[in-house]
Formats: C-alpha cells, structure tokens, sequence
C-alpha cells in the first residue's frame, strides 16, 4: 500500500466506508497521534517548540489530541488566533500577517501572545501597543536565500516577494528603539522541504542577521519541514536548532503545518458517471477539485489515490506528462515539459503497455528512480504480487503475453496496464480534472475512490462554487469506528452569501 494510505492498510476498505455520505474528509486519529509522537520527541530532545500552522489545517476537533504534542499554535490573521486561543487553551498563540488593520489588530491583542510583523512600519506603529499588552514581538526578516524550483507562488525569497525584511532594508529603516520592541526574529522561507534546505536557510540567516541574533530572545524558523515524512532527516534538524540555541541562546520555534496532519486525511468519493472523448475515458466523481481540492489546479498537483499512481494532469496541452516535481514529496506531480502525447494514455492506445517490464520503463523516464519508491506497492496491486518493483523503477515478474488487455488467469491481476481514466468533478468548470489515473480494473459507476493526504490544505481551502455542497467531515478513531464530525446544508451555501 502507499505510503499516504498506510494509516489504512489494516481496514476493508469498503466495509470501512460503507456507511460514510460521499464526497467526505476522514481524519486519521492514528496517523494524528504518530505524526504528534515524532514532533514531542523533537521538541523533548532539542529544547525546541513545535507549533501547529493552522493555514493548512484547523480542524479543531482533533486540537484537543494535538495539545498532547504541540506547544502552541501560529496564525496567520484574527480568526485564526482566536480558534487557537479558545481550542488549544493554555498553549501559546503566535500570529503572523502580511499587513495589520487597526480594527483587526486590537482584537488580535487579546488572542495572540507572540505579534510578528513583515515590516519596519508596522512595527513602529503597533510594537508600542503590543509591549504595552504583555506580548512577545517578532519580525519576519527575509534571508534573500531560495531553496526551491518551480513553485515561485509558494517561495517567499522569490525576488520582488513581499514577505519578510530584508537586511537592506532593515539597515535603512530600523533605529535604536524600534529594535528594543523585538524579542525574536522570525523566517519562514520552505515549503514541503528537508533539513538540507533549513540547513542551507540558517546559513544564509547567520550571515545577513548573525549581528541581530544575539540581541534577540527566540528564532522562529517557520514551516515547511516535513519532519514527519518518512525520510525527512531529523539527525540534520536536531543539530542545526542545538547549534542555533547553543551558538546565540535562543529558543528555536518551527511552526510546520503539513507535518502535523502529513497522510493523516483522506477524501473518500464515489463515480456518478463514466464518460468517454477522443478516446479518453472520463469518470465523473461527487467531489470537485475546484471546490474541494483546490491546490490540486492551483499548484497544480495530482494527489495520491490508493490502488492507483497518475499518468498526466494536463488536458489543456496535447504534449505534456508529469514528473516528481521535488523528490522529497514525490507525492505531489506538477506538469513537465513536453514529452508524449496523452492522447497515447487512452484506453484504447496504453503507454507501452506490452507488459509491466515496458510500462514501468516508461514511466520511469518521465518519473525518474522516484517511480518505483513511491508507487512499487500500487504497481504490485495492478501487476500482481509476484510483480517486483526495483528501487531504480524497474519491474520484473509476469510478464504479459503482448496483448494490452491480457490478464494473469490464475490471479486475475491485470498483466498490463490499459485501465487509464480521467477522473473530474461535477462543476461547470472546463478544468475541473484531478487528472489521468492507472487502475487495475475496469471502473464503475458507483464505486468508491480514496484520495490520500487530504487532512492539509484541502478543508481549510475548499468552497462552494456553482453551489456544490462541502464535503462531510468525520473522523477515523484509532479503534477503527468512525465519527461523524460535520455535515453542511443548503444553509451553509446560502448564509455565506447574505
């Protein structure tokens, strides 16, 4: 099984979700309190705090289990604070924002306990109030230092970004009193990232902000460690916050959010309909990837799906596939150059599909050696289990016969992959499309799909255009009942909207 599914791989799928009303989020009680053990036991052996960022997810159900786990929680404006403050009681509340308004600021004293500011105006027109409430004060400097490729949209070093203080312009606008307002710095500059990228962070913070360091109480190192990910190197984390705390004698906070709740959702939706085009095959789901997943066009990426791996998620252009686009979360495939037509990922004409040996040395080409890391177990399912996927992304095992739609008689595992469907949403919207998927079978109307890792960036962020109604949310007990958590109305549609 997957590694996004893993939370599952105990339960009868069907019989698990028999019951649930679809489209639906599952929260994973188990994979919350794995996720919560690996951050304490950071925080327990360095000293540093752990902070949930609840822009990805604020789900505050589960905030009473977290509160295990977590020092406090971070926000990144009014209502966010607030939820903190009266969901995690007793834990810190740290709230960041681009820019504050007097309304909004005021009320954010009485939530908030850390105030970090992304300029030295700001600082200068609210510190004042905020000294004078009690609280910690931070500034969000910007190390001018980019680790990522391809996702300018999610990088705060992009040049011209608007996030954080440079030290040009630190060095121009800040004076002896306004410094005395800050206790913390604060950088938040990663994004679904390793250490070797903090790593590389820190080293650009020390050089432009190594004289302001001494000076200050704490360092917040913002999000985008994916800490709990199931190679993330956490030797390299632990070093780099004892070194930081050792070298300045600062309390090092991280604020991660996807680390949190990493492959502890699903969305669980059913087939209303299977149509076909030029060749395609096109199942129509009750979930929407505009309304309910909507990094999935905004990123754009293709989420994991269990028994299943994505072939393209471009519909647009007749000449584009998709590759890993950061083989630390080969979870998440974004469009590439152009290298094959899909119309030859159809049914009818499958991508060299004369038998798992062909395929799988497709799809490495367009993956890399990442191919078979991350979808070696789904390879199994559709192949069968004596299939073998190599850590390069080769396959070995039965091969087929030649024949596209042959299949192992006495295992009735598919020898060959021609079960290849775009899956879409029920909105009016053209590109609604989560993307192309191998399946080993044919599929059908009613049946039910499982998307993993959908606890982070899918709740928070989903809507209700052309009045398509927000998934139920329930919540998956480790003793393997499920909870049903929320259900939204037609008055949940209409109430938002006057």
């Amino acid at each position: 099984m997957q590694i996004q599914f893993k939370g599952l791989e105990k339960y009868d799928i069907e019989k698990l979700f028999k019951d649930v009303q679809t489209p639906c989020y599952i929260l994973d009680e188990a994979t919350f309190i794995k996720n919560g053990e690996i951050l304490k036991s950071l925080q327990e052996e360095t000293g540093a705090k752990v902070l949930l960022a609840e822009k990805a997810f604020s789900n505050f159900t589960v905030f009473p289990l977290l509160s295990q786990y977590l020092a406090g929680t971070e926000a990144s404006g009014l209502f966010e604070a607030r939820l903190g403050h009266e969901e995690m009681p007793g834990k810190e509340v740290h709230v960041f924002s681009a820019a504050y308004g007097d309304k909004d600021f005021k009320e954010v004293l009485k939530y908030a306990d850390h105030i970090i500011f992304n300029s030295v105006y700001q600082l200068k027109k609210y510190g004042p109030l905020a000294k004078a409430a009690g609280k910690e004060i931070g500034l969000r400097i910007n190390p001018e230092c980019s680790t990522q490729e391809g996702h300018a949209i999610y990088d705060p070093c992009s040049p011209g970004s608007r996030l954080g203080v440079t030290r040009e312009i630190f060095d121009l606008e800040m004076d002896t009193d306004t410094l005395s307002l800050l206790s913390g710095l604060h950088s938040h500059t990663l994004c679904e990232q390793d250490s070797d990228a903090l790593e590389i962070t820190v080293k650009a913070i020390k050089e432009k902000f190594g004289d302001i360091l001494p000076k200050m109480k704490w360092i917040n190192l913002g999000g985008g460690h994916h800490i709990t990910r199931h190679d993330y190197n956490i030797p390299l984390l632990k070093k780099i916050i004892l070194d930081l705390k050792k070298t300045y004698n600062l309390d090092v906070y991280l604020e991660p959010g996807e680390a949190v709740a990493l492959n502890a959702g699903y969305l669980v939706t059913k087939i209303l309909d299977i149509v076909r085009n030029s060749g395609h095959n096109i199942a129509i789901l009750d979930m929407s990837a505009a309304c309910h997943t909507p990094d999935v066009i905004e990123m754009p990426y293709m989420p994991p799906l269990l028994n299943s791996y994505p072939i393209t998620n471009d519909i647009n252009t007749s000449t584009s596939v998709v590759e890993s686009s950061a083989v630390s979360d080969p979870s998440k495939l974004s469009v590439s150059s152009p290298v094959l037509d899909p119309s030859a990922l159809s049914t009818s004409s499958p991508v060299n599909c004369a038998g798992p040996d062909a395929f799988t040395e497709t799809m490495t080409d367009l993956f890399g050696d990442v191919f078979g890391d991350v979808f070696g177990d789904a390879i199994n399912d559709i192949f069968g289990d004596d299939t073998d996927v190599s850590s390069s992304g080769s396959v070995s095992g039965n091969s087929a016969s030649g024949n596209p739609s042959s299949t192992d008689s006495s295992s009735g595992k598919l020898s060959s992959v021609e079960h290849i469907y775009r899956l879409a949403g029920p909105s009016c919207l053209a590109g609604d499309v989560i993307g192309d998927y191998a399946f080993g079978h044919d599929l059908n109307r009613d049946e039910l799909l499982v998307f993993g890792d959908m606890a982070i960036y899918s709740i928070c962020k989903n809507n209700t255009f052309n009045g398509i109604p927000l998934p139920a949310i329930y919540l998956l007990k480790k003793d393997g009942t499920i909870e049903l958590i929320k259900k939204f109305s037609y008055e949940d549609f209409k109430e938002r909207l006057g």
